[in-house]
């Protein structure tokens, strides 16, 4: 599939001809092309190579590059999904490239969460200037990271002791601290680092700063040996008096002091700037978790009719036929959820009731579920490498624990419909 080429952000039109396109769960000619054309690299590609990359535990560049080589990896790419005014086009592709393989669907989607930090904080100009970058072409692929998380600040991102101090003789941003858990930290191109300018504020003191390739002072930690998502690299960033031009401060500096003076002043401010960056990503990340589902559901499906036991195939068997029904019902439900929230994202529509946030929990939750009523559908060969839903059951339970863990979820979600400030 051929994308039409795009070659800066301000070619991107994010406008709906009405200021708003009506929900509809009828897919149009362009979407159903998307999601066939993804599903294609997904099953012709990404299925075959699944297992291999998840024993290597390495970034699988190759993969990488063929995405890249046929559009479906890059800038371009992405503005093209993001630009549909329904909202629905990014995660359904989402959704069939973790259907082909989790691991392989984070290498090629985790530079995405670098793209949306920027694009929630920067100006037009560093959103040309450095969203590319993110990406590289078909004959140097990048990748980029988006570096919150800390060791003593994970759920609790008000709480980041990364500091960011301003050196006003040399107009430059000096950065110190360590982040954890990033997805492609140390080896992206670009690193987007969300720190502290002002600790007695919280997180309305925070600000995201972009660290340009070969930042001295950035450094990788020793790679995490992951549970799941073993092709998608994760390590800690440590930075050690990272000096970076005050031009990398997305947003600018300006805007910035503003902030913090209506801040000190006691003024209701924006959303701070790594939440800004989940609550849009949220849906997104639950469509994720809709493909491995689903992943598991067809497998187990097709084994379902195949699989003799007593003189006849165990579908026949209510238990297994229930249990099903169950998942088939259940990853619906998910997906209707998250395509309404990326719908209302899309269209301006406010997350009252932290509709967003409900769209990730439930897709997670449902992952992790779907895919252990397939290993036990399958039995003891559900069990062994030799099938692919034990690796999709590792690699579901880190929905239920990243971007905001089940539990801060529901928090947020009981506050929003409760209007409470529980604790």
């Amino acid at each position: 599939m051929a994308t039409e080429e795009i070659t800066s952000v301000d070619d991107v039109d994010l406008s709906t001809q009405d200021g708003e396109t009506p929900f509809s769960l009828e897919l149009n000619s362009d979407q159903k092309d998307i999601r066939d054309w993804v599903h294609g690299f997904a099953e012709g590609v990404m299925r075959p190579a699944a297992a291999e990359w998840d024993e290597r535990e390495e970034t699988p560049w190759p993969i990488i590059q063929e995405a890249q080589k046929i559009g479906l990896y890059g800038f371009e790419a992405l503005a093209q999904f993001f630009a549909d005014p329904t909202g629905l086009t990014l995660p359904i592709v989402n959704e069939e490239l973790f259907w082909g393989d989790a691991g392989l669907g984070m290498a090629i989607m985790g530079s995405s969460l670098a793209v949306a930090g920027i694009f929630a904080s920067g100006t037009p100009e560093q959103m040309g200037e450095w969203i590319p970058q993110c990406f590289g072409t078909p004959d140097d692929p990048k990748v980029a990271a988006f570096c919150v998380s800390e060791p003593d600040a994970g759920s609790d991102v008000s709480s980041l002791r990364t500091r960011a101090k301003y050196d006003e003789a040399k107009d430059e941003w000096v950065l110190n601290g360590q982040k954890a858990w990033a997805t492609n930290g140390g080896i992206a191109h670009v690193h987007v680092v969300v720190a502290s300018v002002d600790s007695e504020l919280g997180s309305r003191g925070q600000a995201a700063f972009v660290i340009p390739p070969s930042s001295p002072g950035l450094e990788m930690g020793t790679k995490v040996k992951k549970h799941g998502l073993r092709a998608s690299h994760t390590a800690d960033v440590f930075l050690d008096d990272c000096r970076i031009p005050g031009s990398c401060l997305l947003g600018g500096k300006e805007k910035l002091d503003e902030r913090l003076a209506r801040a000190r002043e006691g003024t209701r401010a924006k959303k701070q700037a790594a939440m800004q960056t989940f609550e849009s990503s949220r849906p997104t990340v639950g469509a994720q978790a809709i493909g491995i589902a689903r992943a598991a559901y067809e497998y187990s499906l097709a084994y379902a009719k195949e699989r003799v036991q007593f003189g006849r195939p165990i579908i026949e068997n209510q238990a297994i036929a229930f249990a099903l029904a169950d998942m088939k019902m259940e990853i619906d439900a998910a997906r209707l959820l998250v395509w309404r929230a990326s719908w209302m994202g899309r269209n301006n529509k406010p997350f009252t009731a932290a509709e967003g946030s409900m769209s990730k929990l439930k897709a997670g939750e449902v992952a992790v579920w779907s895919t252990e009523r397939a290993i036990q559908i399958l039995g003891g060969n559900g069990y062994t490498r030799e099938y692919p839903v034990e690796r999709w059951h590792r690699d579901a339970k880190i929905y239920t624990i990243f971007e905001g863990t089940s539990e801060i979820q529901r928090l947020v979600i009981a506050r929003a419909i409760s209007g409470v400030k529980i604790p």
